[in-house]
């Protein structure tokens, strides 16, 4: 027996009451591929919220129309309540969003402060201010417990793969950033390095951050994930707190769409994968 419905979502909301991005009918399509069909994601402030779902699912797609690179054929972003729209990345960032993808985007001819202020490197009378610039990189990193780097004038091209993402994040809170997107942050990392990300993580979230992780890695999904949200074939299928679900029932949604595991949480939400687009 199936167990999925045809309930879609209403305005959501996170265990604090509020919702910090909403997407509601999101669709996308690229010349004849139908990318993402009428999908609802909620995104509240304050929680690490993990996009699963198969290669193809539309994680990608996802992600980018929440940064700015794409936007949607149909549906509505909202954010803070209020309908935005997105005409590119630097919308996006003003917002609040930052997202950070495999490749980090670090330049690793340049050191620790350098790759946390570029682009917004500070000035004292014309010069670079060397010093504030420093005592601030020192003191984010203090913050998010980084202590792993040997010095802030490390360069960023000697830093192990953990390191590296942990400077990225740091770059993005120095931004004042409200939702951050990370990419498949564990991917190719020892297990001390990826306990140091999902530390890392949990500590932004701590801070009342929105954390979005696309991870195809479960173990890591139900390590540090307060909400899932699951993608199949372009479709949002399900979504909903972290502890009501288990890895054979994402499994199942990731792979056919449903589950015959039924949630208990009605705050769960399950969409028909085969419920008509023209509805």
């Amino acid at each position: 027996m199936s167990t999925s419905s045809t309930a879609t979502a209403s305005e959501g909301t996170g265990s604090n009451g509020a919702t910090l991005l909403a997407l509601r009918g999101i669709t996308k399509r690229f010349g004849a591929v139908q990318a993402l069909t009428k999908i609802d994601i909620d995104i509240p402030p304050g929680k690490v919220t993990a996009l699963a779902g198969d290669n193809g699912a539309g994680k990608s797609v996802t992600i980018k129309t929440i940064s700015g690179l794409w936007p949607p054929d149909a549906g509505q972003i909202v954010w803070e309540g209020k309908p935005v729209h997105l005409h590119g990345p630097r919308d996006a960032e003003a917002l609040g969003v930052t997202t950070i993808y495999q490749d980090l985007a670090l330049c690793d001819n340049l050191d620790i402060v350098q790759n946390m202020f570029l682009g917004h490197e500070e000035l004292h009378r014309g010069l670079l201010d060397e010093p504030s610039m420093e005592l601030e990189a020192r003191k984010t990193l203090q913050e998010l417990r980084v202590t792993t780097v040997r010095s802030i004038r490390q360069p960023v091209a000697s830093l192990s793969g953990g390191q590296r993402q942990s400077v990225a994040v740091a770059k993005a809170v120095m931004s004042k950033a409200k939702l951050v997107i990370l990419d498949e942050p564990t991917a190719a990392l020892g297990v001390a390095q990826t306990r140091m990300v999902l530390d890392l993580i949990k500590r932004l979230a701590s801070q009342g951050v929105a954390v979005m992780v696309v991870s195809h890695n479960l173990n890591d999904v139900f390590a540090v994930a307060d909400r899932i949200v699951i993608l199949h074939l372009g479709r949002m299928v399900a979504q909903g707190p972290v502890a009501e679900f288990d890895r054979s029932s994402v499994v199942d949604y990731m792979t056919t769409g449903r589950s015959e595991r039924p949630p208990t949480d009605p705050s769960m939400r399950a969409v028909d994968p085969n419920r008509s687009t023209d509805a």
